[in-house]
């Protein structure tokens, strides 16, 4: 029986995907629910896998080309084909060879599915498939991999430098999809919103001191790490029920409060920068938003976020300090109204009661839309974060 593959539902207001790559080629056998291609929309990249085992028939949307939900993307021959492709090559070798045709050459066996991480790595060094030993399952290449291929690699002797064109040193490489959605959204939301930044800077001495004392303990209660994240997660829930228009957007002449945050980390990846959301982040506790983090973090990193777990965010925490920033301007994530920026943990000196010490400061900023949240209301929510964070115990108490 022979069973249409089709672009499956994309998720809330996407309809439309890039063909990326093909695992399988017409006449490889195939297994039930193994990987047959992948799909790149605007946000994520989504797999397309076997119904049943059988054989790859025709593919009618090649690699590159967009797809609309439900197109057709090939066929695949149900039942005992798929068993019957791996025995041909013994029962060929029994007939006599002139009483048959010349025997059609099998398939070349196809790559199995390497991380889009590991992909971008070997596209970034210049190496081919073959020349990196894959020890993901089924011999699937991890970024470690490639990694790994890189430093057992010989130094190259460097040759006498010839003189070569510009363009014979440049390369021209097509922009993803999601890198392309990117670019547009974050003009659109310099061009939509009255964006402005406030910054401030807070005293990390209680965060650090609180989680060095308890981060073992919690770590063996919890099964999970104890991070900054989940305290700037929590100052941000507490500062948003005092000042709601930061958690709020702009529907047409409309204001929409949310009375709720669902809080958006923003991830770089390989691919680019994407924002899982933490649904009702202000109803959880400690350890509850850091294994969340940890979790959606480790999907982000290996291009599993499904669309569902970037939608619906009404706030963004963006933290530049684990590359090393001191200080910088995030950009809105239409259609929230705010998004705050953390930053390098830094010793500079500081006057306490008279006297000059050194203090782990960070920088904190807050951008904003001015349509809907004023200067005092946006310095508020910043100060109400930094005061939370300076004295956690104000966390407790609901101050």
């Amino acid at each position: 029986m022979t069973i249409e593959i089709r672009v499956p539902t994309l998720g809330e207001s996407v309809t439309e995907a890039t063909v990326a790559t093909w695992f399988k080629a017409p006449g490889d056998a195939v297994a039930a629910d193994e990987m047959l291609c992948e799909l790149e929309t605007d946000k994520v990249t989504v797999e397309v896998r076997s119904p049943a085992a059988g054989t790859m028939g025709e593919i009618t949307a090649p690699e590159g080309e967009t797809v609309g939900v439900d197109a057709l993307l090939g066929t695949l021959t149900e039942g005992a084909g798929g068993a019957a492709a791996a025995p041909a090559p013994a029962a060929a070798e029994k007939a006599p060879a002139a009483a048959a045709p010349a025997p059609t050459a099998a398939p070349a066996a196809r790559d199995p599915e390497d991380a889009p991480s590991a992909k971008k790595a070997m596209a970034e060094a210049g190496l081919s498939r073959d020349a990196v030993q894959g020890t993901g399952r089924d011999g699937r290449v991890m970024k470690e991999d490639v990694q790994a291929a890189l430093a057992s690699a010989p130094a190259a002797v460097p040759a006498a430098a010839a003189p070569v064109s510009q363009a014979a040193r440049e390369e021209r490489v097509k922009m993803t999809r999601l890198r392309q959605t990117i670019a547009k959204r974050l003009k659109d939301s310099q061009n939509t919103a009255a964006m402005l930044t406030t910054y401030n800077e807070v005293d990390m001495t209680e965060v650090m001191a609180l989680r060095s004392q308890y981060k073992d303990e919690f770590e063996k209660k919890h099964g999970v790490r104890l991070g900054f994240m989940s305290f700037f997660t929590k100052a941000c829930c507490h500062a948003l029920k005092e000042v709601p228009e930061v958690n709020a957007e702009i529907d047409g002449t409309d204001i929409v409060y949310k009375n709720y945050v669902n809080m958006g980390v923003a991830a770089g990846t390989p691919t680019g920068l994407v924002v899982p959301v933490i649904n009702d982040a202000d109803s959880l506790s400690f350890a509850e938003i850091e294994k969340a983090i940890a979790e959606k973090g480790r999907k982000a990193r290996d291009g599993k976020l499904s669309m569902a777990e970037m939608q619906g965010g009404t706030f963004t925490i963006s933290n530049g300090g684990v590359y090393g920033s001191l200080m910088s301007s995030p950009i809105l994530n239409p259609p929230q109204s705010g998004i705050l920026g953390m930053h390098k943990i830094q010793q500079r000196p500081m006057v306490i009661n008279g006297e000059i010490v050194a203090r782990p400061m960070m920088y904190l900023a807050l951008s904003y839309d001015h349509r809907i949240v004023d200067g005092k209301g946006a310095v508020t929510f910043l100060v109400r974060v930094k005061e939370a964070l300076e004295d956690p115990r104000r966390l407790l108490m609901d101050l």
